[in-house]
């Protein structure tokens, strides 16, 4: 029975996903920022198609058909990264119509894959194990082919004449979840014995380091689906920046990086309007600095949009399964969660309580800390599937 659930097709994975929001990749970092306020969407796929209605039409030339596919995802932690080098910031303008390759240029290639409906769950499981971050399937379709060719040619959801959902390590760790006694007794173990805690490769910085240190790893956890910790002089946790919250962000907030400590940053993103002391720091460096482009920017905004803030660390035991010390759950009711309410374990926790909390908390990765809140490594929601496979793969 252990075996049986690799055998589930993908698309039982995609019911009730929204169908992709696309860009095309002519599309400029400009088009990019526009279309993720207008859609509200976190991320927007990338297609290789420069004209949507050759895909769409009723009689594709084969070549184009062939060649419309999703080449990347894009978002706005992608943006601020762009707009935080010290060249856009002294002309954002000029940077806005750079093409939307060049936030795609500076990832590893294969982190978006397609797979097929019929797929099945081993195939997914693998291919997220094999380093991509998101799989594009295409949905079931009610419309006929006739109603979707119909539709707009600017309809930015269709691609070859099809829907596509995304699917991302979170999706297929909620579905492994709804099976999770069939991997007994191996979510009951802490993440300790199951070796699965990362104390080698996970990005941090101190405190007092300025923001801008932390931006090239602020790129990567955004690829590896992790975040930068913040740490004091003994090694123990203060926060985080994480890919998550900069999301909610303007873009504006790129001058922020480019200005402020990190914990001066950890800060200034953890208020829905950034604090006025921070703001006016913001802006006398980049006076200084002679950067009035992104001075004139700052000063076009009332505030940057962001997180409230929490004050104190969302814990989880075997008992809590992902409560948080005082039981309270991290996050508002939108489920926008503060950088203050970073997301912790600890190495007696068990596996089960940790996947519950990363779900309740949508984060893919939990810090691991000793009781004296020094830091001891992170665990990833790739760790989790990885070890799951390989408990499946021993019972086969």
């Amino acid at each position: 029975m252990a075996v049986s659930i690799l055998s589930h097709e993908v698309s039982d994975l995609c019911l009730g996903k929204p169908a992709l929001r696309s860009l095309s990749a002519s599309a400029t970092v400009g088009d990019a920022l526009s279309a993720l306020k207008r859609s509200g969407d976190l991320f927007l796929s990338v297609w290789s198609c420069d004209r949507l209605h050759h895909c769409n039409s009723p009689r594709p030339d084969k070549v184009d058909f062939e060649e419309c596919k999703c080449v990347g995802k894009v978002c706005l932690v992608d943006v601020i990264c762009f707009l935080s080098g010290e060249e856009n910031l002294k002309n954002p303008g000029k940077a806005l119509q750079e093409p939307v390759s060049v936030l795609l240029n500076s990832k590893v290639p294969g982190l978006v894959r397609h797979l097929e409906p019929h797929a099945n769950l081993l195939e997914a499981i693998d291919a997220i194990l094999g380093g991509a971050l998101n799989l594009v399937i295409p949905l079931h379709n009610p419309f006929t082919r006739k109603k979707l060719i119909s539709k707009s040619a600017a309809n930015s959801t269709l691609h070859n004449n099809r829907e596509y959902c995304w699917l991302a390590q979170e999706d297929i760790i909620r579905y492994l979840l709804n099976s999770i006694g069939l991997f007994s007794p191996t979510p009951n173990l802490t993440i300790e014995s199951l070796n699965i805690i990362d104390s080698e490769s996970f990005f941090t910085v101190h405190y007092d380091d300025p923001a801008s240190s932390a931006l090239p790893l602020i790129s990567q956890s955004l690829i590896k689906q992790t975040s930068v910790a913040i740490i004091d002089t003994d090694g123990k946790l203060i926060g985080e920046i994480s890919p998550f919250t900069l999301n909610f962000c303007d873009a504006t907030v790129a001058a922020a990086i480019a200005t402020l400590s990190a914990g001066e940053l950890m800060a200034y993103i953890d208020f829905r309007d950034p604090p006025e002391d921070l703001l006016r720091l913001v802006k006398e460096r980049l006076d200084e600095r002679n950067l009035g482009p992104a001075l004139d920017l700052i000063e076009e905004e009332s505030g940057i949009s962001s997180l409230s803030s929490y004050s104190s660390f969302s814990s989880s035991s075997d008992e809590e399964f992902g409560m948080g010390r005082s039981g309270g759950i991290a996050g508002n009711s939108a489920g926008v969660r503060s950088t203050a309410q970073t997301v912790v374990c600890y190495p007696w926790s068990s596996l089960m309580a940790v996947m519950i909390q990363g779900l309740s908390h949508r984060v893919s990765c939990t810090w691991v800390i000793e009781e004296d809140g020094s830091l001891v490594g992170v665990v990833t929601f790739a760790g989790m599937i990885k070890v799951l496979r390989e408990r499946l793969k021993a019972k086969a």
